[in-house]
Parts: C-alpha cells; structure tokens; sequence
C-alpha cells in the first residue's frame, strides 16, 4: 500500500483483471552460410537487395574435405524466401576460424573491412578534397574480382561521403558517417586530425577452410570497437541463439559437411523454440533415399524439423542461367507465406513453389509412397498446378509430432505463453493470481480457436486450463512453483482425402 502523509483524497489504479498475452511471430527464418563479404553477426534483412547491399552475391568457399572452393547455396536460399513471400530473415555468414580481417593505416587511422576474408583487399579507399575549406570527400570503393589496373573498370560498390569534418563530436564527423552508413569499411574514431588526401587499398585479408565448428560459431569472440573499444562478437548458430525473433532455421549447404545436419537440429534442441527446414543430398533417386543421416534424437522425438526432397532448378538471379540448388530457402518462403496468410496452424503444403523451374528428380505417386512414411516430404510438379510441397511430415516417429503444422504450433502456443505470462513472476502466489492467470491463458486461447488452430465447435472442446490447488500441493507453493495445466487439441491436415464411390440404384434401400 502506498504512504499517505496528509489528508486528501487520492487515486490509485490497479490491475486485477487478465493480462493480454500476444502471440509471437513464427515466420522470421535465419540462415547460416559462407557470404562473398559482409560482416559476421546475424543480420536482419528484409529483401534481396537488403541481401546484396550486405553480403554481395553468389560466393564459393573452401570446405573441409573438399580439394577445390565449392559454390555456396545461402544466395540462392535468401532469393527463394524472399520470391516465397518470406520478409523477414536473419542471415549469419560463416567464415573460417582462421580467417583474417584486411586492414589499411590512412595517416593516423585505422580502417578496416567489416568482415574477415580475402574480399577485403578488393576494397580502396580515397580521401580527396572537398569544395569546402576544412572539409574532405572519402570514396570507398570494391571489385567483385580484384582492384583492376584499369581505372576505365567500374567498382561492383562504389560509396562517397561528401564534406566529412575531422572534428570528433560534429555532424559531419568522418568516421561516424562512413560506420553508421558503409556496407564494406569501418573507421577508428578516437584518432585525431583529417584524412591525407589519396588512395589507399586494404591489405592482409585471408580465408581458410571451412568445418563444422566454423558453422557452430563462438559467442565470446572479443574484438576492437571503432570508438577504442571492446565487444563480445557472436557468430554462427551461436549468434543465432541471441535472437529471440528466429523461428525457422536452415543451412542451404548442409550437404556439403558431414555433421551440418546433426548441428543444425542440435541448435533446435537447445532453444527449443524454433524448426529446422532439412535437405537430402543431392543426386539421391528416390529408391535408393532414406533417412539412415537422421538418427532417432531428441530432436526427431520431439518432431523439431523437416526433411525435403528433390533438389530444386532454378534461375540464378545474377546470371539468369538454370541452377540445380537445395529447396530448404524456397520451403522456408513457403512456411512464412502459409503464416502470414492462414496462420501457422496451418500445413505449409499443397502450396507452389515460386520461382523454379523444374526438379531433379520428377516423383512420382508410386516414388511418394515409400517416401512419405518415413517422414520425407516431396516436391512434385503437377500438370496445371505448379511445383508444390505435396509432404507436412516431420521427422519425428511419434504419431503426436508426426506434422509440420502440429509441432510448430505448440512452439508458437509455448513460447507465447512463456513471454505473455513473465508478469506473474514473484507475485503474491494464492488464488487471486491463479484467477488471472487462468484467464489470460483462456482469453489467448480463445483467440487461437477463433483462428481455426484449435478443432472442436466451443471452446470447452478445443482447450482447457487449470491453475489451483489440483495442479499445486503446499509443497509447491511453499519452494514458489506456480503452475498451469494446458491441454489443447490442434487441427490435423488432412493428408489423405478418400472419396468412397458406389453405384447407386434410385429409391433403392439406403438411398
């Protein structure tokens, strides 16, 4: 109760009645894989030429095991979201461990690439004068395939910041205007003085090899900050962890390195709030595919990701030739389409991939059959009808989790009520909580129901909760466990629709 020191008349307001708990997104994907450039946190884009601004195009990478760079997948996984009608999606650019950042020294500055990789000693810096005394122009410029000799040759970037000033602390200020806008540089910001007029190239950039553990990522990386500084840099599905928004997670070149999958479902595991989109290899025919790289873990038992097969053909965006590219980007599109338009009780299936061109393996309905029961969903073309998803299984061998829909439903229904209930924390643990809480929880279910997620014609059939004394013993309340009972019954697709047919005889008996 507050403390009232002088007569009066005053007024309190107070919350006993339910609180809103609001349903958290589940169509944000993140994506893992080598880039051509860029830096190496998870970064939120928003198009593909978000995408290409940050991370450039279509790159090849060293990776273990592997005598010759191999063409990544992330590109073209990121331009199939985005055609699928994702918006949203977190791309985290692996690099090897070994890998080093290309540097330059402009008079008493440091300037750096924003990524490791020999990308960086494609880039040139040049200072020059500006119109107005005082002050100075800087170009930072990069090529695709080398700094050319040939000053005809056009920069595949070119970035200009006109009229910068020395001075620390002004508008104009030339190392905070080139790191609060540049896609390719960052510049120390605690040295004195302007810029020398010329034109310098970075140098010293290198890659490496990739493995596994560059996929994995650290999460106590500590590098300089322009400002003199220090910071934790995140990389990897380790950085991914940090980013509460991601639902959906791939790794376009998970064929590529034994033990890609196994992590990738591993990270589900451990965060337990998001899906991951798998991919078979690739050249795999239908009879001879299984599912012997997927062992039975926690993350089939809990139905945690998806398998998808075949790969998929498709127009390079950057060449406009055919490409045969794994179809985890495009499903991802899908999944997000199907959340946005129906919601995600709703199974990604049945729904056409945009932008392919065709398959690499046409299946077939026989194909499907031994293909289907082992939780692997195909891709097929359909006379009139498009390329579909025409599978929602997950890979999990309990008939509870068996469906796509059913297993990302209860991510978003948990999740959800983890974040909408973190009010009743260290509240006063007795009936008039229970009561509220009770109510939240029915009013977000409701809501759920009204949506179609949730089968049964009220909601009495659809769900129940419970928070009192048949849920909690004195124990309970005593070591300050407050707990609720949920049960809800999720819509099932309906994966086989079966029309019984007959010859019927007018006014015969059952007529």
């Amino acid at each position: 109760m507050p403390e009232y020191l002088s007569p009066g008349v005053y007024i309190e307001e107070i919350e006993t009645g339910a609180m809103p708990i609001e349903g958290v997104g589940t169509s944000t994907a993140g994506f893992v894989g080598p880039t051509e450039r860029g830096p190496v946190e998870p970064q939120l884009v928003t198009s593909f030429a978000d995408y290409q601004r940050t991370f450039g195009g279509v790159t090849t990478a060293s990776f273990q095991g592997s005598d010759t760079p191999r063409k990544s997948y992330l590109a073209y996984a990121v331009d199939g979201f985005f055609r699928n009608g994702g918006s949203r999606v977190f791309v985290g650019r692996v690099t090897a461990g070994e890998a080093e950042t290309a540097t330059a020294t402009i008079g008493d500055v440091t300037v750096r690439a924003n990524g490791p990789g020999t990308w960086g000693t494609n880039v040139q810096v040049e200072v020059a004068e500006s119109d107005i005394e005082g002050r100075f122009t800087v170009f930072v410029r990069y090529w695709r395939d080398g700094i050319p000799d040939d000053d005809s040759v056009e920069p595949t970037v070119e970035e200009r910041y006109d009229d910068l000033d020395a001075t620390e602390g002004t508008p104009d200020y030339y190392a905070k205007s080139v790191n609060n806008a540049s896609s390719l540089v960052e510049i120390d910001e605690n040295a004195p003085g302007a810029l020398p007029v010329g034109t310098t190239a970075l140098e010293a950039g290198a890659d490496g090899e990739l493995g596994v553990d560059d996929f994995e990522g650290v999460e106590d990386d500590v590098v300089p900050t322009p400002s003199g500084g220090e910071r934790i840099r995140r990389t990897g599905l380790k950085g991914f962890t940090q980013v509460d928004e991601i639902a959906i997670v791939c790794i376009p070149d998970e064929a590529k390195l034994s033990g890609l999958r196994g992590l990738l479902r591993g990270h589900c595991r451990e965060t337990e709030d998001r899906f991951a989109i798998l991919q078979t290899d690739q050249g795999v025919n239908p009879d001879t595919l299984s599912t012997d790289g997927l062992p039975n873990d926690a993350v089939s038992e809990r139905g945690l990701a998806a398998l998808y097969y075949p790969w998929v053909k498709v127009l390079d965006p950057f060449t406009n030739v055919e490409t045969l590219v794994p179809p985890g980007g495009h499903v991802a599109g899908v999944y997000a389409r199907t959340d946005t338009n129906r919601g995600v009780h709703k199974a990604p299936a049945n729904e056409q991939l945009q932008g392919v061109q065709g398959l690499e393996h046409e299946i077939r309905r026989v194909d499907q059959n031994g293909l289907n029961p082992k939780g692997i969903n195909c891709i097929r073309a359909f006379r009139g009808r498009g390329i579909r998803i025409w599978g929602a299984r997950t890979t999990s061998p309990k008939t509870i989790w068996r469906y796509v829909n059913v297993r990302r439903l209860f991510l978003f229904l948990e999740e959800s009520l983890d974040e909408g209930t973190q009010w009743a924390v260290f509240e006063p643990n007795d009936e008039p909580l229970w009561a509220r809480v009770r109510q939240s929880v029915t009013d977000f279910l409701t809501g759920v129901w009204r949506d179609g997620a949730l089968q049964g014609t009220t909601p009495e059939e659809a769900f129940y909760v419970k928070c009192d004394r048949t849920t909690m013993t004195q124990d309970d309340i005593d070591k300050g466990r407050l707990i609720i009972e949920v049960g809800v019954a999720p819509v099932k697709p309906a994966e086989f629709v079966i029309f019984r047919i007959t010859q019927w005889t007018a006014g015969a008996e059952g007529a």
